[in-house]
C-alpha cells in the first residue's frame, strides 16, 4: 500500500525551461546563453557543394563585413568561401564570425517521435494504467474509508494509523517483496503489474475518510430504515456526496500513475509495453541524449494531466477543505 504516494510529481531533467526549446532544432539546444526564440542558422547552396552551408557575418581585416557560408572548420579557424565566388577559400578566426539567423519552428520534434517511433504504443499504455488504477483506486479507497468512518468496531482508529504509517516506509524497502510478489503472480511484463500495486493508497484513503466524517450518520440510519442495504448505501449516497473528494483523489492518481517511472521500468522490460515516462528513456543513450525530443515528448505527456486538472479544479477546494471537518 501506498506505493503511489511516494513518487515525484515530475521527473526533473535539465535543459531549460521545457517550454521555451522544444520547438529549437538540436544545435540551438547546444548553444549557451540559450535563445528564447527558436533561431536556426541560415543555409545557402554554393556550386561545388554537394549539402548546403552555414552562412556567417564575417569582420574582415580592412574593417568590413562579409557574408560568407563556411565550409568546415578545424579548431578555432574557419574556412569560408563567398557564396557568389567559391573559388577562393577564406580562413576566418571563430571569433570574429557571427551566424546569420532566421526563425525557424522545429516540428519535426514532435512528429518524427509519432512515426518513426512507437510512442503511439507508449501513450496507449500510460492511458491504459492511468485510466484503470484511477477507477479501480477510488473504488478500493472509498471502500475502506467508508468501511473506516461510517462503522464502529474494535480497533478501528488503530487500523487507520497503521494505514497512514505506511507512509512512512520509502519504496525502496519494499520493492524487492513487490517484485517478487509480481513475480509469483505471473504478472511480470504485463500492465497490470503496474497497476494492481498501486490501487491502495494510504492518502486516498485518508482524505476520502475525513470527508465521509461529515456526512450525517443520521441520513445512513434513514436510508437503513427504508430498507437499504448496505451497497446501496455506499453507491447512492455515500459515493454521490462524497464527489468532491473523489475528484480531488482522481486528480492526485491521475498525476501519479501518468508520471510513475521507476515501478514500470522494474515491472516491464519489453519495449511494446513500456508507458509514456519508460518510453522517454529510450531517447537517452550513453553516448547521445537526443533532448529535442526527450523535451518536446515531455510537453506532450503533460498536456493529459493539465486536461483533469481544467476539468475537475473546481472540486479541488471543497474537497480539500472538507477533510479537514469533522
Amino acid at each position: 500500500m501506498g506505493v503511489a504516494d511516494r513518487r515525484p510529481l515530475r521527473d526533473v531533467r535539465p535543459g531549460g525551461l521545457v517550454d521555451r526549446i522544444v520547438l529549437q532544432s538540436p544545435a540551438a539546444l547546444a548553444e549557451f546563453p540559450p535563445t528564447i526564440l527558436p533561431y536556426v542558422t541560415q543555409k545557402v547552396t554554393v556550386a561545388g557543394y554537394d549539402k548546403p552551408l552555414d552562412l556567417y557575418t564575417v569582420a574582415l581585416e580592412d574593417g568590413s563585413t562579409a557574408t560568407l557560408a563556411e565550409v568546415r572548420r578545424i579548431g578555432t579557424v574557419s574556412q569560408m568561401v563567398d557564396p557568389a565566388k567559391p573559388v577562393e577559400i577564406v580562413k576566418v578566426n571563430i571569433a570574429k564570425r557571427t551566424p546569420v539567423r532566421q526563425m525557424s519552428f522545429a516540428t519535426e520534434n514532435y512528429t518524427e517521435p509519432f512515426t518513426h517511433f512507437d510512442f503511439v504504443r507508449y501513450l496507449w499504455n500510460s492511458v491504459f494504467v492511468t485510466v484503470t488504477a484511477t477507477l479501480i483506486t477510488l473504488v478500493v479507497n472509498s471502500m475502506a474509508a467508508f468501511a473506516l468512518s461510517k462503522y464502529e468496531f474494535r480497533g478501528r482508529t488503530f487500523a487507520m494509523l497503521l494505514i497512514l504509517a505506511t507512509l512512512m516506509v520509502p519504496l525502496s524497502v519494499i520493492m524487492v517483496p513487490l517484485y517478487s510478489i509480481v513475480s509469483a503472480l505471473g504478472l511480470f511484463n504485463n500492465l497490470w503489474g503496474v497497476i494492481l500495486p498501486t490501487v491502495a493508497t494510504p492518502t486516498g484513503v485518508f482524505i476520502l475518510r475525513q470527508y465521509m466524517l461529515t456526512i450525517p450518520d443520521e441520513l445512513l440510519d434513514a436510508a437503513r430504515m427504508d430498507k437499504a442495504s448496505e451497497w446501496q448505501i455506499y453507491w447512492r449516497i455515500i459515493l454521490p456526496l462524497t464527489a468532491p473528494a473523489l475528484a480531488v483523489l482522481a486528480i492526485f492518481s491521475v498525476v501519479w500513475r501518468w508520471n510513475d517511472f521507476l515501478w514500470p521500468l522494474i515491472v516491464l522490460s519489453r519495449k511494446e509495453l513500456y508507458t509514456l515516462q519508460v518510453g522517454l528513456s529510450i531517447y537517452s543513450g550513453e553516448l547521445n541524449v537526443q533532448w529535442h525530443f526527450i523535451l518536446a515528448m515531455t510537453v506532450v505527456t503533460m498536456i493529459p494531466v493539465v486536461v483533469v486538472f481544467l476539468f475537475l479544479q473546481r472540486f479541488i477546494t471543497t474537497g480539500i477543505a472538507g477533510t479537514g471537518l469533522k
